[in-house]
């Protein structure tokens, strides 16, 4: 039984740690950036600017989703900008507000389209379903040996830079996610109808394969995309610790 949902708890196992070390590194690269310029602006830049391919991927997934649902934009902007509460807006289009299944449409959109610009870059730049298969066949020898040629692969470092950028802007923000708990309770309440009429056997049987699939597919982009930002918190982080031991000026939190 418990088989059967292994890909919605894989799913969740990876999304967890996603978000997480997502906010994490980017407090990292701001207080490096903040040390090193000692200007809050020119930070919110500079930091903009690292991260604008992957911004740009959101804000566009936002505006070409609605388009196909025939919903109405308004501005567009892909300039940062400082929230009263201490967040940073990277960027936003405006949406005319509809009907939950459109509006949760548009909000997913961003990790749609990151999360297909991930496995493309993942499969056919970075060769992560070969050192997959190395790694769940025990094959380490040749997995450190892949790992090894890897820098070798044609723009290598420019695919792993576009790969981090947009997975580390792909997850929807507040703003995009606000349809998702009403569409949510739509969604189990209709479950609940079918689980009454006597559908919950069938459901079992032939809706259960394919979302449990699904999502462990999904669950081993985030992984990927896991290991991305551990790739570049660990750096991030022990530079901002010299930066902070050298200059004797650090970030308060």
């Amino acid at each position: 039984m418990l088989t059967s949902f292994a890909g919605v708890f894989w799913f969740i196992l990876t999304l967890l740690p996603l978000v997480f070390l997502q906010r994490l590194l980017h407090r990292e690269i701001q207080a490096v950036l903040l040390i090193l310029t000692r200007n809050a602006e020119l930070t919110i830049g500079l930091f903009s600017i690292l991260f604008l391919p992957g911004v740009a991927m959101h804000e566009l997934s936002h505006f070409l989703m609605a388009k196909l649902l025939r919903v109405r934009t308004g501005r567009f902007s892909l300039l940062p900008k400082a929230l009263p509460n201490g967040r940073l807006q990277m960027g936003y289009v405006e949406t005319e507000q509809t009907d939950i299944f459109r509006d949760s449409l548009i909000g997913l959109a961003p990790l749609i389209a990151g999360s297909v610009f991930v496995a493309y870059v993942g499969s056919d730049h970075l060769q992560l379903g070969t050192l997959w298969k190395f790694l769940q066949n025990g094959q380490l020898n040749l997995f450190y040996m892949a790992v090894g040629v890897l820098p070798t692969v044609n723009d290598f470092y420019l695919w792993l830079y576009l790969a981090f950028a947009v997975s580390s802007t792909m997850m929807p923000s507040e703003s995009d996610s606000h349809a998702w708990f009403p569409l949510g309770i739509w969604v189990v309440g209709l479950l609940g109808l079918a689980v009454f009429a006597g559908a919950g056997a069938w459901m079992l049987t032939n809706l259960t394969p394919l979302v449990n699939g699904f999502l462990s597919n999904v669950a081993e982009l985030f992984s990927a995309s896991v290991v991305l930002h551990i790739v570049f918190l660990i750096p991030a982080f022990i530079v901002h610790k010299i930066l902070a031991k050298v200059t004797g000026v650090d970030v308060k939190r």
